[in-house]
């Protein structure tokens, strides 16, 4: 708790909290009413998308691009071995070769509908891109952009400094929130120079966020544990950005693009593109 201790007295920097299958089960998982199943067709080959239903305003988006044909010639403009491979941006369309892409979007603005646990980045789940915190800090995702997690394996030791490195992260935000709801208290007491109100108030707030985390703590359940050692992901991404549906087929032709010749800006030399997608039954 020192730095939480130390934030406090330079006045915090003021955060917003926002707010999983089994391994062997996660392709064989039971359909949610309302999942939608997209295939994309791209030059790479075709790649089966299943979008969840309890994800209702990421879902309900996404086929909407599909069915207005804003995916339909669009280049995945970001391809990073070992982690994963974006697309969506409208401006990739017919763009040169070599020219930066990433800054393209819808214009619109999608409410983050974070469900970790239940959905994480494991390999082949589907997140939303987004804008960073510092101009987006409640964490809404982008209107077109979406990238496909191909990820590395971790050891069990590796998850054991991720799910404390997570731990501390959300206390950490707990601890921001609460000085973010009780600024005007610490704005007084720093005016009156009142040291032992402050010192009082801190310790307030320091237990108030050990309570809270205690009842609510991050954790990777095993069956997360299970996928993220033996499959692969990006345990890092989670709770970041919202994961919305996973590849259900054609795997092997995302595993294909991720592993293409890239540039500098990781936009692949050869262009790959979704030729065309569409809603299936």
């Amino acid at each position: 708790m020192k730095r939480l201790l130390a934030l406090f007295l330079l006045l915090f920097q003021i955060a917003n909290i926002n707010s999983q299958t089994n391994c062997k089960d996660m392709t064989q998982q039971t359909e949610n009413n309302g999942d939608v199943k997209v295939l994309l067709h791209t030059s790479m080959g075709d790649v089966t998308l299943l979008l969840y239903g309890d994800t209702p305003r990421h879902t309900a988006n996404f086929v909407k691009r599909v069915n207005t044909g804003d995916y339909d010639g669009v280049l995945f403009h970001r391809v990073i071995s070992d982690f994963m491979i974006q697309t969506g941006d409208p401006t990739s369309k017919n763009a040169p070769k070599g020219k930066m892409l990433g800054a393209g979007d819808s214009g619109e603005q999608i409410e983050a509908e974070f469900l970790f646990p239940k959905y994480y980045h494991h390999r082949g789940a589907i997140a939303a891109a987004r804008q960073g915190d510092n101009v987006n800090p409640e964490r809404k995702s982008s209107g077109s952009q979406f990238y496909i997690v191909t990820g590395r394996k971790f050891s069990p030791a590796q998850m054991d400094q991720m799910e404390h490195k997570a731990q501390m992260q959300h206390k950490q935000e707990v601890f921001d929130r609460l000085c973010s709801e009780n600024r005007d208290s610490i704005m007084s007491l720093r005016r009156n120079r009142d040291r032992e109100g402050l010192q009082a108030l801190q310790e307030k707030l320091v237990k108030e966020t050990e309570e809270l985390t205690a009842s609510a703590p991050v954790i990777y359940t095993p069956e997360m544990r299970e996928a993220y050692v033996n499959m692969g992901g990006a345990p890092h991404l989670d709770g970041q950005y919202t994961v919305y549906g996973r590849v259900i087929d054609g795997m092997d032709v995302v595993d294909k693009i991720e592993k293409a010749e890239t540039d500098a800006n990781d936009r692949p030399v050869e262009d790959i593109k979704i030729i065309s997608a569409k809603v299936i039954e």
